[in-house]
Protein backbone atom coordinates (compact mmCIF):
# COMPACT_ATOMS: atom_id res chain seq x y z
CA UNK A 1 0.00 0.00 0.00
CA UNK A 2 2.81 2.40 0.91
CA UNK A 3 4.58 1.91 -2.44
CA UNK A 4 1.49 2.78 -4.53
CA UNK A 5 0.46 5.95 -2.66
CA UNK A 6 3.25 8.18 -3.96
CA UNK A 7 2.56 7.72 -7.72
CA UNK A 8 -1.17 8.30 -7.10
CA UNK A 9 -0.49 11.60 -5.27
CA UNK A 10 1.83 12.71 -8.06
CA UNK A 11 -0.85 12.00 -10.63
CA UNK A 12 -3.40 14.06 -8.68
CA UNK A 13 -0.95 16.98 -8.29
CA UNK A 14 -0.09 16.96 -11.99
CA UNK A 15 -3.78 16.91 -12.89
CA UNK A 16 -4.54 19.86 -10.60
CA UNK A 17 -1.61 21.84 -11.99
CA UNK A 18 -2.80 21.23 -15.52
CA UNK A 19 -6.31 22.42 -14.68
CA UNK A 20 -4.97 25.61 -13.03
CA UNK A 21 -2.78 26.41 -16.03
CA UNK A 22 -5.68 25.89 -18.38
CA UNK A 23 -7.90 28.19 -16.33
CA UNK A 24 -5.19 30.88 -16.27
CA UNK A 25 -4.83 30.67 -20.06
CA UNK A 26 -8.56 31.27 -20.46
CA UNK A 27 -8.46 34.34 -18.18
CA UNK A 28 -10.45 32.63 -15.45
CA UNK A 29 -7.82 33.37 -12.83
CA UNK A 30 -7.06 37.07 -12.30
CA UNK A 31 -4.60 38.43 -9.70
CA UNK A 32 -6.41 40.46 -7.06
CA UNK A 33 -4.94 43.91 -6.27
CA UNK A 34 -4.52 44.77 -2.59
CA UNK A 35 -4.28 47.85 -0.39
CA UNK A 36 -1.83 48.10 2.49
CA UNK A 37 -0.33 50.77 4.69
CA UNK A 38 3.02 49.93 6.19
CA UNK A 39 3.56 48.46 8.74
CA UNK A 40 0.10 46.96 8.39
CA UNK A 41 0.39 43.17 7.94
CA UNK A 42 -3.23 42.22 7.41
CA UNK A 43 -4.29 42.04 3.75
CA UNK A 44 -6.97 44.53 2.76
CA UNK A 45 -10.13 43.86 0.81
CA UNK A 46 -9.76 42.60 -2.79
CA UNK A 47 -10.45 45.16 -5.48
CA UNK A 48 -8.42 47.98 -3.89
CA UNK A 49 -5.06 49.20 -5.15
CA UNK A 50 -1.87 49.08 -3.10
CA UNK A 51 -0.24 52.49 -2.43
CA UNK A 52 3.13 53.62 -1.17
CA UNK A 53 2.62 57.38 -0.75
CA UNK A 54 1.91 59.09 2.59
CA UNK A 55 -0.56 61.56 4.15
CA UNK A 56 -3.29 62.29 1.61
CA UNK A 57 -2.34 59.62 -0.87
CA UNK A 58 -4.09 59.47 -4.21
CA UNK A 59 -4.08 57.04 -7.09
CA UNK A 60 -6.86 56.12 -9.49
CA UNK A 61 -9.17 54.65 -6.88
CA UNK A 62 -8.14 55.53 -3.32
CA UNK A 63 -7.55 58.62 -1.17
CA UNK A 64 -5.94 58.15 2.25
CA UNK A 65 -6.11 60.87 4.93
CA UNK A 66 -4.37 60.96 8.35
CA UNK A 67 -6.61 62.39 11.08
CA UNK A 68 -5.85 63.47 14.66
CA UNK A 69 -8.72 63.60 17.20
CA UNK A 70 -8.58 65.53 20.49
CA UNK A 71 -10.92 66.28 23.38
CA UNK A 72 -11.65 69.75 24.89
CA UNK A 73 -8.49 69.46 27.03
CA UNK A 74 -6.40 68.89 23.89
CA UNK A 75 -5.72 65.26 24.81
CA UNK A 76 -5.52 62.67 22.04
CA UNK A 77 -8.48 60.35 21.63
CA UNK A 78 -7.65 56.79 20.62
CA UNK A 79 -9.85 53.72 20.22
CA UNK A 80 -12.32 55.20 17.72
CA UNK A 81 -13.66 52.95 14.98
CA UNK A 82 -14.60 53.42 11.33
CA UNK A 83 -18.22 54.26 12.19
CA UNK A 84 -17.07 57.30 14.20
CA UNK A 85 -15.92 59.14 11.05
CA UNK A 86 -17.62 60.74 8.05
CA UNK A 87 -15.64 62.16 5.12
CA UNK A 88 -16.81 64.68 2.53
CA UNK A 89 -15.10 65.71 -0.71
CA UNK A 90 -16.31 69.02 -2.12
CA UNK A 91 -19.32 68.70 0.24
CA UNK A 92 -20.29 65.26 -1.11
CA UNK A 93 -20.11 62.43 1.43
CA UNK A 94 -17.78 59.56 0.55
CA UNK A 95 -17.98 55.91 1.56
CA UNK A 96 -15.09 54.88 3.81
CA UNK A 97 -13.43 51.75 2.41
CA UNK A 98 -10.29 51.80 4.53
CA UNK A 99 -9.57 52.47 8.21
CA UNK A 100 -6.37 52.08 10.23
CA UNK A 101 -4.75 53.48 13.37
CA UNK A 102 -1.27 51.93 13.32
CA UNK A 103 1.94 53.74 14.29
CA UNK A 104 3.72 53.76 10.91
CA UNK A 105 7.38 54.78 10.49
CA UNK A 106 7.98 58.50 9.97
CA UNK A 107 10.31 60.65 7.89
CA UNK A 108 10.75 63.94 9.77
CA UNK A 109 12.58 67.15 9.04
CA UNK A 110 13.56 69.43 11.94
CA UNK A 111 13.63 73.08 10.83
CA UNK A 112 15.57 74.94 13.52
CA UNK A 113 15.79 78.73 13.86
CA UNK A 114 19.24 80.04 14.84
CA UNK A 115 18.71 83.71 13.95
CA UNK A 116 19.99 86.50 16.19
CA UNK A 117 16.81 86.81 18.23
CA UNK A 118 17.00 83.14 19.31
CA UNK A 119 20.05 83.66 21.56
CA UNK A 120 18.46 83.19 24.99
CA UNK A 121 16.03 80.60 23.61
CA UNK A 122 18.54 78.22 22.05
CA UNK A 123 19.09 76.08 25.14
CA UNK A 124 15.40 75.33 25.65
CA UNK A 125 14.94 74.83 21.91
CA UNK A 126 17.69 72.19 21.91
CA UNK A 127 16.02 70.52 24.89
CA UNK A 128 12.73 70.55 22.99
CA UNK A 129 14.38 68.75 20.07
CA UNK A 130 15.91 66.19 22.45
CA UNK A 131 12.50 65.53 24.02
CA UNK A 132 10.95 65.09 20.58
CA UNK A 133 13.63 62.58 19.57
CA UNK A 134 13.00 60.48 22.69
CA UNK A 135 9.74 59.36 21.07
CA UNK A 136 11.46 58.16 17.88
CA UNK A 137 11.03 54.63 16.58
CA UNK A 138 13.95 52.62 15.13
CA UNK A 139 12.51 52.88 11.60
CA UNK A 140 12.08 56.66 11.76
CA UNK A 141 14.49 58.86 9.83
CA UNK A 142 15.35 62.53 10.35
CA UNK A 143 17.10 65.45 8.70
CA UNK A 144 18.08 68.87 10.07
CA UNK A 145 17.75 72.27 8.40
CA UNK A 146 19.07 75.26 10.35
CA UNK A 147 18.43 78.80 9.23
CA UNK A 148 19.18 82.45 9.89
CA UNK A 149 19.98 84.69 6.86
CA UNK A 150 19.67 81.57 4.72
CA UNK A 151 18.82 77.89 5.32
CA UNK A 152 21.45 75.15 5.47
CA UNK A 153 20.89 71.39 5.31
CA UNK A 154 23.08 70.54 8.29
CA UNK A 155 22.31 66.82 8.25
CA UNK A 156 20.64 64.73 5.57
CA UNK A 157 18.37 61.80 6.37
CA UNK A 158 19.69 59.61 9.17
CA UNK A 159 18.29 57.15 11.71
CA UNK A 160 20.67 58.57 14.33
CA UNK A 161 18.98 61.16 16.55
CA UNK A 162 22.34 61.59 18.30
CA UNK A 163 23.83 62.91 15.06
CA UNK A 164 21.11 65.56 14.80
CA UNK A 165 21.49 66.59 18.44
CA UNK A 166 25.28 66.81 18.10
CA UNK A 167 24.81 69.23 15.22
CA UNK A 168 22.46 71.34 17.33
CA UNK A 169 25.06 71.52 20.13
CA UNK A 170 27.25 73.81 18.00
CA UNK A 171 24.42 76.09 16.86
CA UNK A 172 25.10 79.80 17.29
CA UNK A 173 22.55 82.59 17.23
CA UNK A 174 23.12 85.30 14.60
CA UNK A 175 21.61 86.95 11.55
CA UNK A 176 18.08 87.44 10.24
CA UNK A 177 15.23 84.96 9.70
CA UNK A 178 14.74 83.12 6.37
CA UNK A 179 11.90 80.88 7.54
CA UNK A 180 10.14 80.53 4.17
CA UNK A 181 13.37 79.57 2.41
CA UNK A 182 14.00 76.98 5.13
CA UNK A 183 10.58 75.41 4.55
CA UNK A 184 11.25 75.32 0.81
CA UNK A 185 14.62 73.58 1.34
CA UNK A 186 12.96 71.09 3.73
CA UNK A 187 10.21 70.24 1.25
CA UNK A 188 12.86 69.60 -1.39
CA UNK A 189 14.87 67.34 0.95
CA UNK A 190 11.69 65.45 1.89
CA UNK A 191 11.54 64.11 -1.68
CA UNK A 192 14.31 61.70 -0.61
CA UNK A 193 12.23 60.22 2.24
CA UNK A 194 11.92 56.44 2.51
CA UNK A 195 8.98 56.16 4.94
CA UNK A 196 5.31 56.41 3.94
CA UNK A 197 4.48 59.24 6.35
CA UNK A 198 6.26 62.60 6.29
CA UNK A 199 6.26 65.58 8.66
CA UNK A 200 8.23 68.75 9.33
CA UNK A 201 8.70 70.27 12.79
CA UNK A 202 9.54 74.00 12.78
CA UNK A 203 10.99 75.63 15.91
CA UNK A 204 11.20 79.41 15.41
CA UNK A 205 10.66 82.66 17.28
CA UNK A 206 9.25 84.98 14.67
CA UNK A 207 8.14 85.93 11.21
CA UNK A 208 10.25 85.90 8.08
CA UNK A 209 12.45 88.88 7.16
CA UNK A 210 15.14 87.41 4.88
CA UNK A 211 13.64 84.92 2.40
CA UNK A 212 13.72 84.93 -1.40
CA UNK A 213 10.50 82.92 -1.60
CA UNK A 214 7.20 84.66 -0.87
CA UNK A 215 4.42 83.57 1.47
CA UNK A 216 2.19 82.89 -1.55
CA UNK A 217 4.79 80.62 -3.16
CA UNK A 218 5.32 78.61 0.03
CA UNK A 219 1.58 78.32 0.70
CA UNK A 220 1.11 76.86 -2.78
CA UNK A 221 4.06 74.53 -2.25
CA UNK A 222 2.77 73.04 1.02
CA UNK A 223 -0.73 72.77 -0.43
CA UNK A 224 0.57 70.47 -3.14
CA UNK A 225 3.07 68.55 -0.99
CA UNK A 226 2.38 65.36 0.91
CA UNK A 227 3.93 66.59 4.17
CA UNK A 228 2.37 67.58 7.48
CA UNK A 229 3.83 70.73 9.07
CA UNK A 230 4.00 71.16 12.84
CA UNK A 231 5.28 74.46 14.21
CA UNK A 232 6.34 75.59 17.68
CA UNK A 233 6.34 79.39 17.63
CA UNK A 234 8.26 81.14 20.43
CA UNK A 235 6.66 84.57 20.52
CA UNK A 236 6.97 87.64 22.70
CA UNK A 237 3.84 88.33 24.73
CA UNK A 238 1.59 91.10 23.43
CA UNK A 239 2.62 93.22 26.42
CA UNK A 240 6.33 92.71 25.72
CA UNK A 241 8.69 94.73 23.58
CA UNK A 242 7.47 96.33 20.38
CA UNK A 243 7.48 93.84 17.52
CA UNK A 244 8.15 94.27 13.82
CA UNK A 245 5.50 93.70 11.18
CA UNK A 246 7.15 90.37 10.31
CA UNK A 247 7.09 89.25 13.94
CA UNK A 248 3.44 90.24 14.26
CA UNK A 249 2.55 88.16 11.20
CA UNK A 250 4.60 85.15 12.35
CA UNK A 251 1.88 83.37 14.39
CA UNK A 252 -0.69 83.71 11.62
CA UNK A 253 1.72 82.45 8.97
CA UNK A 254 2.72 79.39 11.00
CA UNK A 255 -0.91 78.59 11.82
CA UNK A 256 -2.00 78.79 8.19
CA UNK A 257 0.86 76.62 6.91
CA UNK A 258 0.30 73.99 9.61
CA UNK A 259 -3.48 73.76 9.30
CA UNK A 260 -3.34 73.57 5.51
CA UNK A 261 -1.28 70.38 5.78
CA UNK A 262 -3.20 68.72 8.62
CA UNK A 263 -0.55 69.63 11.21
CA UNK A 264 -0.78 72.12 14.05
CA UNK A 265 0.86 75.28 15.36
CA UNK A 266 1.68 75.57 19.08
CA UNK A 267 2.47 79.18 20.08
CA UNK A 268 4.68 79.51 23.19
CA UNK A 269 5.43 82.52 25.40
CA UNK A 270 7.28 80.69 28.19
CA UNK A 271 10.38 78.91 26.81
CA UNK A 272 10.26 76.47 29.73
CA UNK A 273 7.22 74.89 28.04
CA UNK A 274 9.16 74.01 24.89
CA UNK A 275 10.23 70.44 25.81
CA UNK A 276 6.71 69.43 26.88
CA UNK A 277 5.16 70.82 23.71
CA UNK A 278 7.76 69.08 21.52
CA UNK A 279 6.91 65.80 23.25
CA UNK A 280 3.23 66.50 22.58
CA UNK A 281 3.94 66.84 18.85
CA UNK A 282 5.81 63.53 18.88
CA UNK A 283 2.91 61.79 20.60
CA UNK A 284 0.38 63.30 18.19
CA UNK A 285 2.25 61.97 15.17
CA UNK A 286 1.90 58.46 16.64
CA UNK A 287 -1.80 58.70 17.45
CA UNK A 288 -3.40 59.34 14.09
CA UNK A 289 -6.14 57.52 12.23
CA UNK A 290 -5.92 56.86 8.48
CA UNK A 291 -9.19 57.07 6.55
CA UNK A 292 -9.52 55.87 2.96
CA UNK A 293 -12.19 56.27 0.29
CA UNK A 294 -12.72 55.96 -3.45
CA UNK A 295 -13.84 59.42 -4.69
CA UNK A 296 -17.25 59.62 -6.32
CA UNK A 297 -15.70 62.24 -8.61
CA UNK A 298 -13.56 60.07 -10.90
CA UNK A 299 -12.40 62.87 -13.21
CA UNK A 300 -8.61 63.05 -13.59
CA UNK A 301 -8.55 66.82 -14.09
CA UNK A 302 -5.76 67.90 -11.73
CA UNK A 303 -8.12 70.20 -9.82
CA UNK A 304 -8.01 70.84 -6.06
CA UNK A 305 -10.53 68.81 -4.06
CA UNK A 306 -11.54 70.08 -0.61
CA UNK A 307 -11.84 67.43 2.10
CA UNK A 308 -13.87 67.65 5.32
CA UNK A 309 -13.77 65.10 8.15
CA UNK A 310 -16.51 64.93 10.78
CA UNK A 311 -16.40 62.89 13.97
CA UNK A 312 -19.58 61.03 14.92
CA UNK A 313 -19.74 61.80 18.62
CA UNK A 314 -19.46 58.59 20.72
CA UNK A 315 -21.75 58.32 23.73
CA UNK A 316 -20.22 59.29 27.04
CA UNK A 317 -17.36 61.35 25.59
CA UNK A 318 -17.01 65.16 25.58
CA UNK A 319 -17.12 67.01 22.25
CA UNK A 320 -14.27 65.86 20.00
CA UNK A 321 -12.29 67.80 17.41
CA UNK A 322 -10.58 66.44 14.31
CA UNK A 323 -7.51 67.75 12.43
CA UNK A 324 -6.79 66.70 8.86
CA UNK A 325 -5.26 67.91 5.59
CA UNK A 326 -7.75 70.26 3.96
CA UNK A 327 -7.57 68.87 0.43
CA UNK A 328 -5.55 67.38 -2.40
CA UNK A 329 -5.00 67.74 -6.13
CA UNK A 330 -6.66 65.11 -8.31
CA UNK A 331 -4.37 63.16 -10.65
CA UNK A 332 -4.04 64.18 -14.29
CA UNK A 333 -4.85 61.72 -17.11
Amino acid sequence: MGTGATPMRRFILYACAALLLAAADKGQLQPQPKVAIEPRTKAADPGETRLTRPNIRVDTTLVLIPVTVTDPLNRFVTGLEREHFRVFEDKIEQELTHFASEDAPLSIGLVFDCSGSMGAKLLKSRQAAAQFFKLANPEDEFFLVQFNDRPVLTSGFTHSTEEIQNRLTFTQSKGRTALLDAIYLSMNEMKKAHNPRKAILVISDGGDNSSRYTQSEIKNLVREADVQIYAIGIFESMGGRSRTAEELSGPGLMTELAEQTGGRHFPVENVNELPDIAAKVGIELRNQYVLGYTPTNSQRDGKYRRVTVKVVQPRGLPPLRAFWRLGYYAPLH
